[in-house]
């Protein structure tokens, strides 16, 4: 928890982002414009159709405050994150990209400089597996949990379980340019030096209110549902298959097209790399389907991860 008592819903929103400058970006993610004068966080998010509530503790965790998962509302901490993720991919990276290669030397006589890039764009790559998965996954998983449904072949474990944090190789980077890019009074690789560490600091605070806040929240809802006793995809019937079960109904075949599109294939790319018709493809996925009763790609996705018919790092 956070050392100093929480920000109220009567506190100036002004007086926040005095406090803490951090928390322009945390209102951009909530879609909370400037020009607010000296309105409370209350009056500012009713404006703007922000869930307080969530407002307050994500505001809270940033600043290092006292803040509570248990009552956040958890379609507006997925917009939030889903926003955050598209200012790093969309914004702040490339813009530190661009920077970069304005600061240093590119040539091909100066291998640091290109190893630098290289180290880069190979970190920037990372981070958007990272982030695409949890888009594309992890938040339509949630999804269905706030729609009031638990899906019994995965959890939010599994993910809490592989769930890194993505700023240490900026932190790697930095050093990397302190220590090995030796130039004098480069102003512009000065400032893109703290852009990095700005920009290190902030993918730290994302990851913490994903850890701190979103997963607690999430498992707390699963708690919740498994207690009410109503579970995606089951009748609650005595004889309803386990997930055993239903591994073991499949054909290797169809575990085979599993992996594949968990891996991001399309049905034309399984077809070709299995030696298959599309139409044999697509015959496939439908019986599979009606076995598993997962109608989605993100829904296989989940239980060839959660069944360890793929891991993680081969999800595209």
């Amino acid at each position: 928890m956070g050392t100093q008592k929480a920000y109220k819903s009567s506190d100036r929103m002004r007086d926040l982002v005095k406090d803490n400058s951090a928390l322009i970006l945390v209102m951009g993610r909530f879609d909370i414009s400037l020009g607010f004068g000296d309105r409370s966080v209350g009056e500012v998010c009713r404006i703007h159709n922000v869930n307080e509530t969530t407002f307050l503790q994500v505001a809270n965790f940033v600043s290092g405050r006292e803040y509570s998962y248990s009552s956040l509302s958890l379609p507006s901490l997925v917009g939030y994150l889903k926003r955050a993720h598209c200012y790093y991919l969309e914004f702040n990276l490339p813009n530190i990209r661009r920077k970069l290669i304005e600061a240093i030397d590119c040539s091909a006589a100066n291998d640091i400089a290109m190893l630098i890039v290289r180290f880069y764009d190979e970190y920037v790559t990372e981070v958007r597996k990272h982030m695409e998965f949890e888009n594309e996954v992890i938040f339509s998983y949630v999804e269905q949990l706030t729609q009031g449904f638990l899906n019994r072949s995965y959890s939010i474990s599994e993910f809490t379980d592989n769930h890194a944090l993505i700023n240490s190789r900026l932190d790697e980077l930095k050093n990397i340019i302190i220590r090995y890019y030796p130039e004098k009074n480069n102003y512009l690789l000065n400032a893109v030096l703290l852009e990095i560490i700005l920009c290190e600091q902030d993918l730290k605070s994302h990851c913490g209110v994903e850890d701190k806040l979103f997963i607690p929240a999430v498992k707390l809802l699963e708690q919740q549902i498994r207690e009410s006793g109503r579970i995606l995809y089951a009748d609650n019937c005595s004889s309803e298959p386990t997930e055993k079960d239903k591994l073991e109904i499949l054909s290797d075949r169809e575990k085979d097209i599993i992996k594949a599109v968990a891996k991001g294939l399309s049905n034309k790319e399984i077809a070709d790399a299995l030696f298959l018709s599309v139409h044999t493809v697509t015959t496939h996925r439908r019986n599979i389907s009606n076995k598993l009763q997962i109608h989605t790609a993100a829904g296989l996705i989940i239980y060839a991860i959660a069944n360890k018919l793929v891991n993680i790092e081969d999800i595209q």
